[in-house]
């Protein structure tokens, strides 16, 4: 009998974010579209609503091509290792009433040995294609991802050591309950908790490759990066793991500072908590396109400048601001020394990327003259 549970669980897991894939796909180019005054998808079906089914249905049926020099089993094992381990991913995440699958006691560590196996899969993909602009796309993939996995690994340390477990289920339990009846308790609505969450926010992006740290996939400087050599349903499998890593991501940060499936306030209880996790998870989902269409990609230095000079650094400011917040007992007094410490190390880090960015951009234009 519990065998059969399991397996419906995760019947309903898999079949839930492989519609939001669908749907997702579909609702970024219809809101590119608005944002940017043009018609999306607007043929196939009524309005495009079965643009997606097209979609899969032409990467199916889609000839393969595969270089003559590519190392044939990389290029066909690199978009499997892409999604297999983000599908992993999914049976972690604390949905609530009764719909994880695993609680695992060192949940986070598995998330992020797990979800490191991406970058593996793009150094595959480039290497294995025998192009030069494949292996560029992806080195500055990995560089990227690396660089990005500092920061966003130093941030979950924060309510691991509030919660005082590497648990999600523990860390959702912990953030139960509310203050003063009606303000809950979860991690972002504390000055640790709202720098942690916008730090996961910005680093989930950049470990997903999405605007503005799309630089792998720079169109204008090398081609598709390290998918250039992929078409078919290849290049699908790709397409789906990004998507699979922001559900993921966006997964992790509502399970780490929103509550995972709380109600944002007690008369809304009676509301089943996977419903809440969903709810909270297509959100974050929507903010990622929004952000997609409002900014521009980002320069490699910038990019490289923000990580090691910005985010990481106020990353180690935001543990020692958690610390004094937990050991305050989180009271008035904890709120001013932690926001007064981030707030200072936000001001001064950023005169100090803004300070670097100019002058680096002072000896181009001077070299250039």
């Amino acid at each position: 009998m519990w065998l059969v549970i399991i397996q419906l669980k995760i019947g309903i897991i898999l079949t839930f974010f492989s519609l939001l894939f669908a749907v997702a796909s579909l609702a970024e180019r219809k809101i590119l579209a608005r944002i940017q005054n043009r018609r999306g998808p607007n043929r196939v079906g009524p309005c495009g609503l079965f643009q997606p089914i097209a979609d899969g249905i032409k990467m199916l049926i889609k000839e393969d091509v595969v270089p003559r020099k590519a190392d044939r089993a990389l290029h066909f094992l690199a978009p499997i290792v892409m999604v297999a381990p983000m599908v992993l991913l999914f049976g972690i995440l604390p949905y609530g009433g009764g719909l994880t699958l695993v609680d695992l006691e060192v949940g986070l560590l598995f998330f992020f040995a797990v979800s490191s196996v991406s970058e593996l899969a793009v150094f595959m993909a480039g290497w294995s294609s025998a192009n030069k602009y494949s292996v560029f796309g992806a080195m500055r993939a990995i560089a990227q991802m690396v660089s990005y996995e500092v920061p966003l690994v130093l941030v979950a340390i924060t309510p691991v050591m509030v919660a005082g477990s590497l648990s999600l289920v523990h860390m959702v339990e912990d953030q139960a309950g509310y203050a003063i009846g009606v303000i809950p308790n979860w991690f972002v609505l504390t000055p640790w908790g709202i720098v942690g969450f916008l730090l996961l926010f910005v680093t989930s992006l950049a470990e997903a490759n999405r605007t503005p740290f799309d630089l792998p996939e720079g169109e204008s400087e090398l081609v598709a990066g390290h998918l250039t050599e992929y078409s078919g349903f290849k290049y699908a499998l790709f397409f789906m793991g990004e998507y699979f890593g922001i559900f993921a991501g966006s997964g992790l940060a509502v399970a780490l500072f929103l509550g995972g499936g709380g109600a944002p306030l007690p008369l809304l209880q009676w509301i089943p908590p996977y419903l809440w996790f969903f709810v909270k998870l297509v959100v974050l989902v929507g903010i990622v396109i929004w952000v997609r269409a409002s900014l521009p990609r980002m320069r490699i230095d910038q990019l490289m400048d923000l990580c090691w000079k910005g985010l990481v650094p106020l990353a180690f400011v935001n543990l020692i601001a958690a610390a004094i917040w937990h050991y305050s007992g989180g009271g008035w007094q904890g709120w001013i020394l932690a926001g007064g410490l981030l707030v200072g190390a936000y001001l001064m880090l950023n005169r100090v990327v803004l300070r670097s960015r100019c002058s680096w951009e002072r000896k181009y234009y001077l070299a250039k003259s």
